[in-house]
């Protein structure tokens, strides 16, 4: 089948890349031409593992163009994606004007019947707002439909192919039948695809992403209480997860959530539901909750000093909101280092992929490292603010010599408690005992 995406960012170039791995041929367009000389050159333009064997296989084979003309590129599309940036506004609500853009664009262009999918993530409502501006122009029939993506950062292309569940909000037969002929091969197993309206479609992805939210800032919440009544999370953790009705996945303290999509998202449902007069105040407590733990470890750095880090040289382990991916946005590493900064501290900072994107955001302002014991070479203290797995068992000893103190702010709880009593440092983490060392 031929199929057109709309934008390369993140969702679209995993979209189409993998659609065109079920033997699609993709068409992916979009304005920013310096991007999409790149990847017709073959270079991919985000770090996603397991993409870029994909993404040159099926470039090589045909299977897979880029293009900035939006008419060349839908040329034939049977079905045309949609996934373009949807940004909060300057009142949380998310921007469709690149939506809405596009969407007016389509509509003299569409030669025959296509289905016209919203991949990006919008609020409820958006389905009949994209098909208006369709309409306003367009000769000849078409459907939108409202098929929201759930890919994780760093497993996107698993996420993809082998999707737990795939949702698809339309009420048209004939659009049902093209969208569950695409999906065929990504469910063999027997994973549902499941149909409903637009509407609910919508709002399936903004429930899941808060949800999810929701459960993280809850246990950080339970940490928080942990380390006041001298409890430990990591046991509570166990205890709640094995809870069937509960699960395991998404209850690890630390220094709170961050990436393109929890964010935005909790304040975009939390947005969309004052436009209809509803209070979601748990939605309320949950960004409150999450800003003030990205920088919690900072008032124990400061106490760790005597109150003044003038002059003094912190080590940051992770840049990145996640391990497996360079996506820094609302990165909790990015407000420690801003509130270090503010304090007078030097910082020296090691990523395995997203030192990069944080020095095109804040220039020189630290030092960028090429491996991790650079970075805590003559460091004062080191924080740990990803939980790449290269930091998980770094030789301790060497940490030893390298640090002017032996002490570790641990932002997501990589270490055991007894190892950092055994091996003599300080070690602060989330929820648990204060190893004094």
């Amino acid at each position: 089948m031929k199929i057109a995406v709309v934008g390369t960012g993140y969702v679209g170039l995993v979209t189409g890349t993998c659609f065109a791995e079920t033997g699609n041929t993709v068409s992916c367009i979009d304005i920013d031409e310096k991007k999409v000389n790149s990847l017709k050159n073959g270079k991919i333009t985000i770090y996603e593992p397991g993409l870029e064997v994909i993404f040159e296989r099926n470039l090589s084979q045909g299977r897979l163009s880029f293009t900035t003309d939006l008419k060349e590129g839908i040329e034939g599309a049977k079905i045309i994606f949609l996934a373009l940036p949807t940004p909060p506004g300057e009142d949380g609500s998310a921007d469709l004007q690149y939506v809405l853009k596009v969407a007016e664009d389509l509509g003299p262009l569409l030669k025959d019947y296509a289905v016209i999918v919203d991949k990006s993530t919008v609020p409820v409502g958006t389905a009949e707002k994209v098909r208006a501006k369709i309409a306003q122009n367009a000769k000849v029939d078409f459907d939108v439909v409202s098929n929201p993506e759930f890919l994780r950062e760093g497993v996107a292309v698993d996420d993809f192919m082998k999707p737990d569940r795939v949702v698809i909000g339309t009420n048209s037969e004939k659009a049902r039948k093209l969208m569950e002929t695409l999906y065929a091969p990504l469910v063999r197993q027997g994973n549902p695809v499941i149909f409903m309206d637009e509407k609910s479609a919508e709002l399936t992805k903004y429930a899941a992403n808060s949800f999810l939210a929701t459960k993280i800032t809850f246990m950080n919440e339970i940490a928080n209480m942990c380390e006041l009544l001298g409890a430990d999370v990591d046991a509570v953790r166990k205890g709640v997860g094995t809870d069937s009705r509960i699960g395991k996945r998404f209850l690890f303290a630390g220094i709170g959530y961050g990436g393109s999509c929890f964010p935005k998202d909790v304040q975009a449902l939390a947005k969309s539901a004052e436009q209809v007069n509803y209070d979601f105040r748990i939605l309320k407590s949950v960004m409150d909750v999450n800003e003030d733990q990205k920088t919690k470890l900072i008032p124990r750095i400061k106490e760790y000093f005597g109150g003044d880090l003038t002059g003094k040289t912190i080590a940051i382990w992770g840049l990145s909101f996640k391990p497996y991916t360079d996506d820094i946005r609302e990165a909790p590493a990015l407000y420690n280092i801003e509130q270090l900064l503010a304090a007078g501290a030097e910082i020296k900072a090691y990523d395995p992929e997203a030192m990069e994107n944080v020095r095109n955001q804040i220039g020189e302002k630290i030092t960028f490292c090429h491996d991790a014991y650079s970075a805590v070479n003559n460091a004062d203290a080191l924080l740990v603010a990803t939980e790449w797995p290269v930091f998980r068992t770094p030789d301790f000893d060497k940490l030893s010599t390298l640090l002017k103190n032996k002490v570790i702010f641990d932002g997501r709880n990589l270490y055991s408690l007894e190892e950092m009593k055994e091996l003599g440092f300080t070690y602060v983490s989330i929820g648990r005992e204060t190893i004094n060392g």
